[in-house]
């Protein structure tokens, strides 16, 4: 069990393995990253299902990820810039809100989901997201910056599939819902589907 993990509610959805830049600025979160890089340990991720980034306390997906700080930087003062890595799923057990209005959660880690090898169907998938971390490289020489972190790992299904959802246009539920599948392989496949009926493959 996950005791008095800190969360981070977001408009977005951190896959395992992806990276995630983040803005700092409110006093609950700038405090809550500096005792993470303090005391070398991450804070969860959930998607709001109610609310906003700031102000009161968002309501949020029960499942999340955990995010690990890889880089931080403070261009000006009281505003962090913090680049991230996800790290395994959770499930929330219990929450609450402190006084500032920082969530705070008992969670259940998840057990990744098993991994499976590429099959030839799903080559045109793992070329489409060659393509994209190819251009990526070109673009941004700093591989803390760049969208997708290493180390790649193209003949891994949960890695691949993982990848190109962060791409995928679609509204942040149905990221959430893909996040949440327990099956490397149907998640990879729903991808294809999608990107196949979209002829970007």
């Amino acid at each position: 069990m996950l005791r008095d993990l800190p969360i981070f509610p977001l408009s977005t959805v951190l896959f395992p393995g992806g990276a995630l830049p983040l803005r700092v600025f409110e006093a609950r979160y700038v405090d809550m990253v500096s005792d993470c890089m303090r005391r070398a340990s991450p804070f969860g991720v959930c998607l709001i299902t109610r609310g906003g980034e700031v102000g009161e306390a968002a309501e949020h997906e029960p499942v999340g990820s955990l995010a690990t700080i890889v880089d931080w930087d403070m261009e000006q003062p009281g505003v962090l810039q913090v680049r991230t890595r996800g790290g395994e799923r959770f499930r929330v057990a219990a929450r609450r809100v402190q006084a500032d209005g920082l969530v705070r959660a008992d969670a259940q880690p998840l057990a990744p989901e098993p991994d499976a090898a590429i099959g030839a169907e799903f080559a045109p998938c793992v070329a489409l997201l060659r393509k994209i971390v190819d251009d990526l490289e070109r673009r941004e020489p700093n591989p803390v910056s760049r969208r997708v972190l290493g180390p790649y790992d193209f003949e891994s299904a949960r890695w691949v599939g993982n990848r190109l959802c962060e791409f995928l246009p679609i509204p942040a539920r149905a990221k959430q819902k893909l996040m949440e599948l327990d099956d490397a392989l149907a998640r990879l496949s729903l991808v294809r589907d999608y990107l196949q009926q979209h002829r970007v493959l």
